[in-house]
């Protein structure tokens, strides 16, 4: 009989996750041997995760941590995906995902694929990963990471749904911290998507083709052509306030813009970044 008991089955579940059959099983063939039967769970594990290399990972959560460094501080975000939200709740998934990031902001490493050599204690990122996926019988991948450095950095995770983890993630990066302000300024963004930072970041591309539907949807209704072009510059101000993220009605206080209110509190916003998990609005 194999030199095991009901302690080494319980330790080795909670380190694996995998089910008691399953643990007993490589126990068994380890002959007790608890790293052996690490090893042979490990294994079985990997077979698994690469069955499930054509699934859908539609779920998962986004990580963050912020450190000091850079121009002052640095905002990571780590996109770890799954297939059901079911999975993206459990402890050990969310535990992977900050080790994740916290090992990401330490090596300072913002490329997924390098970012798997990465260790977490003993274990690569890559094979952290995949020794979960072959336990929840789920495939996993780190979709994304995402990087925002300046003088002050905020950071805004929303769970779309109560008992589930952040699946929207934003950084702001500011002229100097200010974490109450750039928390309201990172909410906002969460809630309303702006696709650039300030006018003057919007393509030329972008404003001739708002110009163009304009143009065309003024004349289609019938319009003097004499006045197309104020409809058109009208439109274009919409336009700005619906993508410009300074330009925007503040969440919390419609009755200023965003830039203003990022005035009011004495901080220049440099540059955001969004990310959701699947990369959804």
């Amino acid at each position: 009989m194999a030199n095991y008991g009901i302690q080494d089955i319980k330790e080795l579940r909670e380190a694996t996750g995998a089910g008691m059959s399953d643990v007993k099983k490589a126990l068994d063939e380890a002959d007790g041997n608890r790293d052996k039967a690490l090893e042979i769970i490990r294994v079985k594990g990997l077979a698994k995760a690469e069955k499930r290399g054509d699934k859908d990972t539609a779920e998962g959560l986004i990580s963050y941590t912020i450190v000091k460094g850079g121009k002052g501080q640095i905002g990571y975000l780590a996109e770890l995906k799954c297939e059901t939200d079911f999975v993206a709740k459990t402890d050990k998934y969310i535990k992977l995902g900050n080790d994740i990031v916290e090992a990401i902001a330490k090596a300072d490493e913002t490329d997924t694929k390098k970012a798997l050599s990465l260790k977490i204690g003993s274990e690569s990122i890559e094979e952290a990963i995949k020794l979960l996926s072959g336990t929840v019988g789920e495939k996993i991948e780190l979709a994304s990471i995402t990087k925002v450095d300046a003088p002050g950095v905020s950071v805004y995770a929303h769970s779309t749904a109560i008992g589930t983890p952040p699946v929207i993630g934003v950084l702001v990066g500011l002229s100097a911290e200010a974490p109450e302000a750039g928390k309201a300024i990172a909410q906002h963004i969460a809630a309303f998507s702006p696709e650039y930072l300030d006018s003057d970041s919007v393509t030329p591309a972008d404003i001739e083709r708002e110009k163009s539907v304009a143009k065309e949807k003024a004349l289609a209704d019938g319009k003097p052509e004499n006045i197309v072009d104020k409809i058109v510059d009208g439109f274009l101000k919409s336009f700005f306030k619906d993508v410009v993220l300074l330009d925007q009605a503040l969440a919390t206080d419609p009755s200023i813009t965003v830039g203003k209110y990022a005035d009011k509190n004495g901080v220049e916003i440099l540059e955001f970044k969004r990310v959701r998990v699947g990369g959804e609005a």
